[in-house]
């Protein structure tokens, strides 16, 4: 499995744990792919304390990632970037997969 977060990602995923007083010592970054959106899947992200049975547990770029095994599907080769320009802020995947993507960003699909 690949994935990459960049550096962005990174410091703003660590402002938002430390703002939410989540140890990051002990929490994992969750990722998902779940149904939804006008493209008919979207990306969701969350702090977990639990790695859950067929989670893939991940290190990239010094933070804890798990990731649940149909998830893994559709994540292995993206990005998780942060911008806050002009095309709004927020977390966005960059996914080589995703065959078409709607005019938001916020879903995908294959």
């Amino acid at each position: 499995m690949v994935l990459s977060i960049t550096d962005r990602a990174r410091s703003q995923l660590q402002r938002v744990a430390s703002q939410e007083s989540v140890n990051l010592d002990k929490a994992y970054l969750r990722l998902a792919v779940v149904q939804g959106g006008c493209s008919g899947l979207t990306y969701d992200l969350g702090w977990d304390t639990e790695v859950k049975y067929g989670d893939e547990q991940l290190d990239v770029n010094g933070l804890s990632v798990v990731i649940d095994r149909r998830s893994r599907l559709y994540l292995d080769g993206a990005e998780l970037d942060f911008t806050d320009g002009l095309e709004g802020k927020g977390f966005h995947f960059s996914n080589p997969q995703a065959s078409r993507t709607c005019a938001c960003g916020e879903s995908f699909g294959l």
